[in-house]
């Protein structure tokens, strides 16, 4: 790796590479702000979704285990939804700079604001914070339980970027840091950690290990060439193999999780409604796996996309399961 490698030439309008066309960051956003906005991906808003998800999971199944709902729990619903935006942004504007001799290597990422010089370091580490520190004082807003677990959630976003540098399975520890939120959203509803919300986490490492290893495809070849680790690269050919695992074991575990969170209180037909939710899922997973060409680049990052339609799916049925 080239440390002193020039950086490559930005594009024309700062764009990123891989961000969705005509996105708002683009198109409305103050020229001086862009740049940072690009360093926390919202002009890529797939990632919110997939970071925020698990916490509207972890919520929904915690009001079905204790059959409770109070006006805190729509704070709750919200807090997690901001608390998204703002961690997803800090933990992407981390991976950048620790990442961001690497992308420079990179095709689809050499265009990032860092690598393409629109921003410095130093700048990137100041919005780091600015976000982090806006993300806890939501995180203050919840019981002791709750953040606790926020405070140690810095755990596993810390080590991620550096994971491909040392693991073939770096999307397990984007698992682990992605979906902490299940187990969050539930404590700060219930101000305990339970069984279920475990199970449910694990439901969700085992989603990320599925949608993630779709995302890496992209960049096998760059990936190789520089030395970086992937699951994408482990499993080459049997990408699909290895993904109808994490199917199963994504619904095996989400339908253990809604068991264990309809039992003690929730109806016989709402656990029914309830375990159609990683059942339909499951086939939201399965009809990815049909459209999968692991040598096209631009199908990859459509399949890793519908991921957020993927996870809203048992939300769905959590919340009808809720009013029943």
């Amino acid at each position: 790796m080239q440390d002193n490698a020039p950086p490559p030439e930005p594009a024309a309008d700062g764009s990123v590479a891989d961000a969705y066309s005509r996105n708002w960051v683009d198109l409305y956003a103050p020229a001086a702000t862009r740049p940072y906005l690009r360093l926390s991906r919202a002009d890529r808003p797939i990632g919110t979704w997939l970071l925020l998800l698990p916490c509207w999971w972890g919520l929904s199944l915690a009001m079905l285990y204790d059959g409770q709902a109070a006006w805190f729990d729509l704070w709750i619903f919200v807090g997690c939804a901001i608390g998204a935006f703002l961690m997803r942004g800090a933990g992407c504007t981390w991976n950048d700079i620790s990442d961001r001799k690497i992308d420079a290597q990179v095709a689809r990422t050499r265009s990032r604001p860092l690598p393409a010089g629109q921003v410095t370091v130093t700048g990137a580490t100041i919005w780091m914070v600015v976000q982090a520190l806006v993300s806890f004082a939501i995180l203050l807003s919840f019981n002791a339980a709750a953040i606790r677990l926020g405070v140690l959630a810095l755990i596993p976003v810390a080590i991620y970027p550096f994971a491909k540098r040392f693991t073939w399975w770096p999307q397990m520890f984007l698992g682990l840091a992605f979906n902490w939120g299940a187990l969050l959203a539930w404590t700060a509803h219930t101000g305990r950690l339970d069984a279920p919300a475990v199970v449910l986490y694990l439901a969700g490492i085992a989603w990320t290990l599925f949608y993630d290893t779709i995302y890496a495809h992209q960049d096998t070849e760059d990936d190789a060439l520089i030395g970086v680790k992937s699951t994408a690269r482990l499993f080459g050919e049997n990408t699909g193999k290895w993904l109808r695992r994490f199917l199963m074991a994504t619904v095996g575990l989400m339908g253990i999780a809604v068991v264990f969170s309809g039992l003690p209180s929730g109806s016989a037909l709402a656990l029914v409604i309830a375990l159609a939710g990683p059942w339909a899922m499951g086939w939201h997973m399965a009809w990815q796996l049909r459209g999968l060409d692991i040598h096209n680049s631009g199908k990859m990052l459509q399949l890793f996309r519908v991921n957020r339609d993927t996870g809203i799916i048992p939300l769905l049925f959590f919340a009808i399961a809720l009013l029943v």
